[in-house]
């Protein structure tokens, strides 16, 4: 048990010091577009998120986001992503949101067809929660 906590830290540290550009390099998502808020920027509100919402962030794009852009084959728009707690308020986000740990996203194709084909593939991929949203305007997936 000693040794598999040491291991988790060991590679939690790691994950903290590559830099953020060395893991947008690999994928289609981004922790700049998973963190990016036009509420944030219009309220002025600082929604840098600490290093393990980043940690989360990425894991979340590696085991659900960019696993989903994938077998989609098309682009996914990230409506909101990570959101300090200032932010989360904000929106009107429930107080134990994913959200603020940088483990939930609502994402959409631009379509509500497209919307059920990727909603159909999230159904597959690890999440907590799926939400279809306003009618399939988008979709909420945890993580």
């Amino acid at each position: 048990m000693k040794s598999t906590a040491i291991i988790v830290t060991a590679v939690t540290a790691m994950e903290i010091a590559t830099p953020i550009e060395a893991k947008e390099a690999v994928s289609h998502f981004t922790i700049r577009e998973l963190t990016y808020s036009t509420t944030a920027l219009r309220l002025g509100i600082d929604n840098t998120p600490p290093p393990d919402a980043v940690v989360y962030m990425q894991r979340f794009i590696d085991e659900v986001l960019q696993p989903a852009r994938l077998k989609l084959g098309a682009p996914i728009k990230v409506n909101s992503g990570y959101r300090c707690t200032a932010l989360n308020k904000a929106v009107g986000g429930v107080a134990r949101s994913y959200h603020l740990a940088g483990r939930a996203a609502d994402i959409t194709t631009g379509s509500v067809a497209g919307n059920r084909e990727l909603f159909s593939i999230l159904e597959k991929l690890p999440h907590t929660e799926l939400i279809w949203e306003s009618g399939g305007a988008w979709i909420h997936v945890a993580w």
